[in-house]
């Protein structure tokens, strides 16, 4: 059963799990409540490794959770639409008995305020929107709602925080609490049950990883005997079994030092530091560089061919990292600090083909170059960043540096001087 953990104050944690009975059968919910939202850092951290999913009842322990984790890939939070503050001004003409004007309003996102009070034909003159975020102190939202109220310009609050609602409760202030409603609520949990149907769906794909042995020649060369030779087949063929057992699939060997495991795209996923793990020992074994690609497809022709096309990749590399063709063709690499990044080897931009042609550097090049300064987030870099990175010589790093700012693509935004002595290194950003 699929597992998810839901965060927030328990009056909005009771909520949300009490919506999702009605997904019971399917995925179980963990409650997960806090006193304070700061206390989303220590659950998500000492929990991770329980739950698939993180559902957050707002946006500010959203944002703790994903700053704690270094991701957002399996983090939701439901979002106070309109419709929340639409239940707080009809909260407050009821048991007001009248519609009040001058409100305090504390939200992430003070853009939603103003929409929902447009629709509303609200008038906002008397409306004090306070923007927060995940920095943000309770004692400051609580200030703001404060002292607007004893300078008489207000005469009610609507609040996101729990703890600022029920402070200004106690001290006899009309305030409401925004909260999402039970519709936004079964929303975000439909969402979820789509997430792990198409979850469970990728992790099906079938997986084609292909481990070869670079100039395998050589290594017959290199054998003294052929029970030597032999004895080094049954060795590696016995690490590539071992590797087969974790993922629970098939070895064929295909000749000539390539080797091919079939699987599952979940189980191999689960086990990439696996291949990585026995391509290091297999390089021992022979005393030369193995290469190791996988594919994923919806069938195994698409899967084998995603796997030809990244162990080809793999063998243009100099280090031990995996990649991988996705079964829609983008490709999946790592740096040497082993940070995942995505692209494309294609592109339908011709102005971009015809620049790079005249660059001479490929678009497998440029896009792996866009993607891994993405996702390390460089606004700016150097050369000799894209030689560490990409596994290349910082001439040649240079070089397509070079041609790329000849076309407009990339730009020199500055240098600096790293040493006392040389020339400044020069710095570049994507055009």
């Amino acid at each position: 059963m699929y597992k998810v953990g839901v965060v927030g104050p328990l009056p909005s944690v009771e909520r949300i799990v009490g919506v999702a009975k009605e997904f019971a059968e399917e995925i179980q919910f963990i409650p997960y409540p806090y006193n304070d939202a700061r206390e989303t850092e220590n659950i998500v951290f000492s929990h991770k490794n329980e739950v698939m999913i993180w559902l957050f009842s707002g946006q500010v322990p959203y944002l703790i959770a994903k700053k704690t984790l270094g991701s957002d890939e399996n983090l939701q939070f439901i979002p106070h639409t309109g419709s929340s503050l639409y239940k707080c001004f009809l909260h407050m003409a009821y048991y007001q008995q009248k519609l009040l004007e001058r409100v305090s309003v504390d939200m992430v996102q003070s853009e939603d305020v103003e929409e929902a009070l447009a629709e509303l034909g609200i008038p906002t003159s008397e409306i004090y929107v306070k923007k927060y975020d995940d920095y943000t102190e309770y004692q400051e939202l609580l200030n703001f709602h404060l002292d607007l109220w004893k300078a008489g310009k207000t005469e009610a609050a609507f609040t996101c925080y729990q703890a600022t609602f029920l402070t200004l409760q106690e001290k006899g202030i009309p305030s409401y609490w925004i909260s999402p409603t039970r519709m936004v609520i079964r929303q975000n949990l439909v969402l979820i049950a789509e997430k792990f149907k198409t979850s469970y769906f990728k992790d099906m794909q079938i997986g084609l990883g292909i481990i070869e042995i670079e100039d395998f020649d050589k290594v017959i060369d290199r054998a003294k005997t052929p029970y030597h030779l032999q004895y080094l087949e049954l060795k590696v063929k016995e690490s590539l079994l071992k590797l087969c057992e974790r993922v629970d699939g098939s070895l064929l060997e295909k000749g000539n030092g390539r080797y091919a495991i079939f699987s599952t795209r979940g189980a191999m996923e689960r086990e990439l530091q696996g291949f990585t793990a026995t391509a290091r020992l297999l390089s021992l074994d022979v005393e030369g560089r193995v290469a190791v690609g996988i594919g994923y497809g919806q069938t195994v022709f698409a899967a084998e061919n995603h796997g030809r096309r990244a162990v080809q990749y793999a063998k243009e590399r100099n280090d031990y990292d995996i990649v991988i063709v996705q079964e829609n063709g983008v490709i999946q690499d790592s740096t040497s600090g082993h940070v995942p990044f995505s692209y494309s080897s294609r592109s339908d931009d011709q102005n971009l083909l015809e620049a790079l042609k005249k660059a001479n550097v490929s678009i497998k090049t440029y896009n792996k170059m866009e993607a891994l300064a993405e996702k390390m987030n460089w606004t700016e870099f150097t050369s000799a960043d894209i030689a560490a990175s990409l596994s290349m010589t910082e001439r040649n790093a240079r070089r397509i540096i070079s041609g790329l700012c000849e076309q407009g693509l990339m730009e020199c935004v500055g240098e600096e001087m790293l040493a006392a002595r040389g020339r400044p290194t020069k710095r570049y950003a994507f055009s």
